[in-house]
């Protein structure tokens, strides 16, 4: 397991900085003082406002993404199927906030934990999935969810 990321609230998808400038795809990599992340060796994220200069008016229309994580990275991160967050039929999946931003779905985690009540530690693991399938320790807080879903959090 391993512990919830912070989410996207300092970073701007690449997919959509390069698709709306018209740029070539490893451009990123030559800009100085740009930070860059990369989720699941898939998904790059550029750091907000280490765009270069000339750039920099391509904010103000770019998508948000506090409190969001691309689903298969939410997946791998809270130990569930991806099926979770891509498929309508799955019980949670109404229970989720969604944002697509350049063929990219994003799951707003934050949001679903803030009204579940869930409290998450910075250096905390979290598992998500059915009551059977997940393990209590003494050192864990377990968070019942809708039907047999919980979300144990270990400390």
């Amino acid at each position: 397991m391993s512990h919830l990321p912070s989410t996207l609230n300092s970073f701007w998808l690449w997919r959509e900085i390069s698709s709306k400038l018209g740029v070539s795809n490893p451009a990123y990599r030559y800009w100085k003082n740009t930070s860059s992340l990369k989720l699941n060796n898939k998904y790059v994220f550029l750091k907000k406002d280490t765009l270069p200069q000339k750039y920099l008016h391509i904010q103000e229309i770019l998508t948000d993404l506090s409190g969001h994580l691309p689903i298969k990275f939410a997946s791998d991160q809270l130990h569930v199927n991806e099926h979770l967050f891509s498929s309508d039929k799955m019980r949670l999946h109404k229970e989720f906030d969604y944002k697509f931003v350049e063929d990219v779905k994003f799951v707003n985690i934050r949001k679903f934990f803030r009204e579940n009540g869930i409290r998450v530690g910075k250096n905390s693991l979290v598992q998500l999935g059915r009551m059977k399938d997940l393990e209590l320790t003494l050192e864990s807080t377990f968070y019942r969810l809708k039907d047999d879903y919980a979300v144990v959090v270990y400390n």
